[in-house]
């Protein structure tokens, strides 16, 4: 888990999941993530924009959302090899795999080799619903019930940061984390997973798609998922030496602000 903002340039980041064009994106923490890192790859690995929101609602586009597009472009624009491999959040775009647009690359998948030679496959993972019952907690509570699960965890976060708790939690999350079934699609998914790189003689798989960062190594194969920015705040990234670890930059972020308080307060 980073403790600091990442001062030293990364060979590889991979983002998923924020459903930009959606009020759940946490687009602040994401945008001051992409502004504290560096690295010679960055994958957007699908749900970047929620379109299916963002078609079938009123448009919600604050600044920080546009943004966080702004920093991805000029990222690409100023060298870093940007590849986009959509979701089934934003489909629409698979229809453009092999073409690139402003020097972002579109794929349905990738294969990356790390630093120290080992091979990734890089999707989504959303192919793997039709093995698995898909969105596993909306299929719990309903549609309905999921949306109405993600308002009340914006509540929730307000009223925690009015009684002094700037450490960021998800209702969501913390429910996913404690529901047996939950727990359950999500070991069943890292195994179709693992199997998948297996079966394709790769040293791993990374992708998103469920909301559940995480690094599990079975044997001789890494399953890597990026987590997402609506519930986690949380990427994927491989240092120099081509090892790989998960970043919860919420944490960071409330460490920041602790650290900016403290330092006002003595000020003072």
């Amino acid at each position: 888990m980073s403790t600091l903002p990442i001062t030293k340039k990364l060979r590889s980041i991979w983002i998923s999941d924020a459903h930009l064009g959606t009020k759940d994106c946490r687009a602040d923490y994401l945008l001051h993530f992409l502004n504290s890192v560096d690295a010679d790859n960055l994958y957007l690995v699908g749900d970047i924009l929620d379109l299916e929101k963002i078609t079938s609602s009123p448009l919600y586009w604050p600044d920080d959302q546009h943004k966080v597009v702004k920093t991805i472009f000029a990222k690409a624009q100023n060298g870093t090899n940007t590849v986009y491999i959509p979701g089934n959040h934003d489909s629409p775009f698979r229809d453009y795999v092999g073409h690139n647009f402003n020097k972002i690359s579109i794929e349905k998948e990738y294969i990356h080799t790390t630093a120290d030679n080992r091979r990734f496959l890089v999707s989504h993972g959303d192919e793997f619903d039709i093995l698995l019952k898909p969105g596993y907690l909306s299929h719990l509570v309903g549609h309905h019930g999921y949306n109405l699960l993600m308002a009340l965890s914006r509540v929730l976060q307000r009223l925690r940061g009015r009684f002094g708790y700037h450490d960021y939690w998800s209702l969501t999350a913390y429910i996913k984390q404690n529901i047996k079934k939950a727990r359950l699609y999500i070991e069943k998914f890292e195994k179709a997973a693992l199997q998948e790189a297996k079966r394709r003689r790769l040293d791993g798989y990374i992708c998103g798609h469920i909301h559940r960062p995480g690094i599990r190594h079975s044997h001789g194969v890494t399953y890597c998922n990026t987590g997402d920015w609506v519930e986690n705040c949380s990427a994927l990234v491989e240092h120099t030496d081509g090892q790989m670890e998960v970043l919860y930059w919420a944490g960071v972020m409330s460490r920041l602000l602790v650290a900016a308080k403290t330092q006002t307060t003595r000020a003072a």
